[in-house]
């Protein structure tokens, strides 16, 4: 296989990195600042006047109709300049739309989507049910031919504070129908009885908890087929893992820690030079994953696997490179607010959003090793 990119294709990467000259003050990847939502929000809004949030949609509903490629190249450097993480609506939810949804629900939310004008939470995880989606308890019961009632919670919501819509997974089926029992509906969370309320993480930032109180929605926003919602989970995750975890990001924390190690004077450290090296090594490994899962995505074979070890490797490289500082030994690892010791404090994060590590890893023993009980 051919890792690299074609002429094209590095053209495009240098007009984003002359496009992220205007955004070097966003922090939009981790969020340390208040009241990034509206500059994110502007961002996107930007990015969808370039056309560059539909980069690999199909031209029959819009699209530029290229590589995912570019795509990746996209969001490879905004996780490098720490500017901000790839938006739902306009990958997983408008490809979901794309493959699942009726021509009105593509008529209405498409077009926002690909402008950057309509922004989606994702309403996956449970209290009770964590990473196991085919748990969920959140109710949609059907209470006349046009409209579902919506009872329920989920939680560990990233950007529902400030997003238009959730795209919410929920029962439809009976209570131990598993899998087989789940549909997906669009809920605008101004709607009347969902109260969205802030979690504080671990690294200083916000998720929410999001409830549903004798909600309606209309049959209408429904996305597939009721209690099919699995499968449209499924069909759009599998093609959106490329941009999930930008492998550059973990180019910029290694080249973050070789300078704090030079400022702290440690540079000349036979130990601390040999485990820079074997994180180097590392970061490295992951690129290749990364391009490897890419490849895998461009030629349209299944990625699922891919995509976990991918994401399994990199935030746990993540995690290696944060927990070097202390290992090295200097106490700014250990005083908070210092750049250093937050990265600690925000690798740790990296292996629960997106599918735990434990999440991963059962993905990859079911299907490439044909071990454990399928859901």
């Amino acid at each position: 296989m051919d890792f690299g990119f074609t002429p094209e294709e590095e053209e495009f990467r240098a007009q984003v990195l002359e496009f992220l000259a205007d955004f070097r003050d966003l922090d939009g990847y981790f969020h340390r600042r208040e009241k990034t939502g509206e500059g994110v929000r502007g961002l996107y809004r930007a990015l969808g006047d370039r056309g560059w949030l539909s980069l690999s949609w199909p031209e029959e509903f819009g699209g530029a109709g290229l590589s995912p490629a570019y795509e990746f190249i996209l969001w490879d450097e905004m996780a490098y300049a720490r500017v901000a993480r790839p938006p739902m609506g306009p990958g997983l939810m408008a490809k979901a739309l794309m493959a699942h949804g009726t021509a009105e629900q593509r008529d209405r939310f498409l077009p926002r989507l690909r402008e950057g004008r309509l922004n989606f939470a994702l309403g996956y995880s449970e209290p009770d049910a964590g990473s196991d989606l085919a748990a969920v308890r959140t109710r949609a019961q059907r209470v006349s031919q046009d409209e579902y009632q919506v009872d329920g919670a989920k939680c560990w919501t990233s950007n529902a504070h400030w997003a238009d819509c959730i795209w919410l997974l929920c029962r439809t089926g009976a209570a131990d129908s598993r899998s087989r029992g789940l549909s997906v509906l669009i809920v605008p969370l101004d709607h009347p009885g969902v109260t969205v309320s802030p979690i504080p993480t671990h690294d200083g930032g916000r998720l929410n908890e999001v409830r549903f109180d004798d909600v309606r929605v209309p049959v209408a926003d429904r996305v597939g087929a009721e209690n099919e919602g699995w499968q449209v989970v499924g069909s759009a995750l599998a093609v959106e893992r490329h941009v999930q975890f930008p492998p550059k990001r973990l180019r910029r924390d290694l080249q973050d820690l070789v300078r704090w190690v030079e400022d702290a004077g440690l540079g000349q450290d036979p130990a601390v030079r040999g485990r820079l090296a074997e994180l180097a090594v590392r970061v490295a490994e992951v690129e290749a994953l990364a391009l490897a899962l890419l490849g895998e995505i461009i030629a349209g074979e299944p990625s699922a696997v891919p995509a976990a070890y991918h994401k399994l490797a990199g935030t746990t490289v993540a995690q290696e490179i944060a927990r070097a500082a202390m290992e090295f030994g200097s106490p700014e690892a250990l005083v908070k607010g210092t750049d250093i010791e937050f990265m600690w404090r925000q690798a740790i994060l990296e292996t629960i959003g997106g599918g735990t590590s434990e999440t991963m890893r059962g993905l990859v023993a079911r299907q490439a090793f044909d071990l454990g009980a399928r859901t």
